[in-house]
């Protein structure tokens, strides 16, 4: 089975959203993967509910909702209703995780735990069967455009035994400075899933790159 690829919306222009949505939908895309960032959880905010709103009415694949909020069981019925089909929660926001991922699953929606860059894969050992995602940060969260941290490939491997030992379905998603250059080793290591913010939106042709990161 082929890796999934889900652009980052939080590197399209904001002023010409639909017709970046329009892109994804005519391209090899799977997911549109969508941040929300609160500014307290991550030092940036992106987009909230009306935008969200907006990207679902032209979107045609499944929406990959990534929150860096802080109490994301607040918001999560609301995603729920604005369309998301995965729903991610940092692992550093949620002091009861499993409530959290069973109140995601209860909404009809994948749940996903994504992990900062300081983060151990170890947290996940007694969580692993009870989640359907792992997005791993290759990068800090919170800002698009930054350079891609090198342990990430050592993370992906740990992550993967511990989803084979406990024959676990969980995919493994990749989120920061993925580009054609670090692709192939991070399939080979275990990913599903790989977001990629710059490296569509800021080509000359984001289909071809996306077509070429579908590829490898």
């Amino acid at each position: 089975m082929s890796v999934k690829i889900a652009p980052s919306i939080l590197a399209a222009d904001f002023a010409n959203l639909e017709r970046d949505s329009k892109m994804i939908n005519a391209s090899d895309a799977d997911w549109f993967h969508i941040d929300i960032m609160d500014g307290v959880f991550v030092p940036n905010i992106s987009f909230g509910m009306p935008v969200l709103a907006a990207i679902q009415k032209h979107a045609k694949k499944p929406l990959d909702v990534h929150l860096m909020i802080v109490d994301p069981d607040r918001y999560i019925e609301t995603f729920a209703n604005l369309g998301a089909a995965v729903l991610t929660v940092h692992y550093e926001a949620c002091s009861h995780l499993h409530r959290t991922l069973q109140k995601i699953k209860s909404c009809g929606m994948m749940a996903g735990v994504a992990l900062n860059p300081h983060t151990p894969i170890s947290s996940l050992s007694s969580i692993i069967k009870d989640i359907d995602l792992v997005c791993i940060m290759s990068v800090n969260p919170g800002f698009g455009g930054q350079s891609f941290i090198e342990n990430t490939y050592d993370k992906v491997s740990e992550l993967k035994q511990l989803i084979q030992l406990h024959t676990s379905s969980c995919q493994i998603e990749i989120d920061g400075g993925v580009t054609d250059t670090n692709a192939a080793s991070l399939i080979a290591a275990g990913a599903d899933v790989l977001v990629a913010g710059s490296y569509v939106f800021k080509a000359k042709n984001p289909a071809e790159n996306i077509k070429l990161l579908k590829s490898i």
